[in-house]
């Protein structure tokens, strides 16, 4: 019935992981890329990084926010489907119900005997919570996103930690960037059954694109 994710097997799913680690590449780009590396002197070297990873800190604790937020609403979403279960035995509302719970086109494979079936077994489940709560593995799946939002976008600001030369730091960075584009766009397509060379080499260019637009809006 439920879609919640088992904290066991990772609070994000690769897709969204792919997702959080390329919007916050893009966000520490944002900062790498707008630095003139000509004119560049330690404070603005050093300005520039407290941005770039104040930024990362703070997305990375918004986005442990979101997702306890969506772990409530789909939680109390869940609640709400077996509620509509038990009050009516229509086969529509049935149907209506476990097509917004089931993976999409598995409810078409089911007979509508087997629906009722299924229906049965809900209605017969131990009572659900009243209202969705929080629970301790939900608070460490937010914790590892949070750290999981940081850890992938924190080495694109070492260089400029550990080089001297904002001009040599600048091209370890974008190199990092790249490579980290490139490995984000390979675990999507092992994941989703794409062209691995295909998909790597597209969120590379995808990536610098995003960067690009977003520095020349002023972001």
């Amino acid at each position: 019935m439920s879609k919640e994710k088992e904290y066991v097997s990772g609070p994000l799913d690769p897709v969204e992981r792919a997702m959080e680690a390329l919007f916050g590449l893009i966000m520490v780009l944002t900062f790498t890329g707008s630095l003139s590396v000509l004119n560049a002197g330690r404070q603005e070297v050093r300005e520039m990084l407290i941005g770039a990873i104040g930024c990362n800190l703070a997305w990375g604790i918004i986005d442990a926010c979101f997702y306890l937020m969506g772990v409530l609403s789909e939680r109390g979403r869940t609640i709400k489907r077996l509620e509509r279960l038990r009050a009516s035995d229509d086969a529509k509302v049935v149907e209506e119900v476990f097509c917004e719970a089931l993976p999409e086109g598995v409810v078409d494979l089911m007979t509508a005997e087997e629906r009722a079936s299924l229906r049965q077994r809900l209605v017969n489940y131990p009572d659900p919570p009243r209202s969705a709560k929080l629970k301790w593995p939900d608070i460490k799946g937010a914790v590892s996103v949070f750290f999981w939002v940081f850890l992938t976008t924190f080495p694109v600001s070492l260089p400029f930690l550990f080089v001297q030369d904002p001009f040599i730091a600048l091209r370890i960075s974008n190199g990092i960037a790249i490579l980290l584009l490139f490995f984000i766009g390979r675990r999507l397509a092992r994941y989703a059954g794409f062209s691995i060379w295909g998909t790597s080499l597209f969120m590379v260019f995808f990536g610098l694109i995003m960067v690009a637009i977003t520095i020349a809006l002023g972001g």
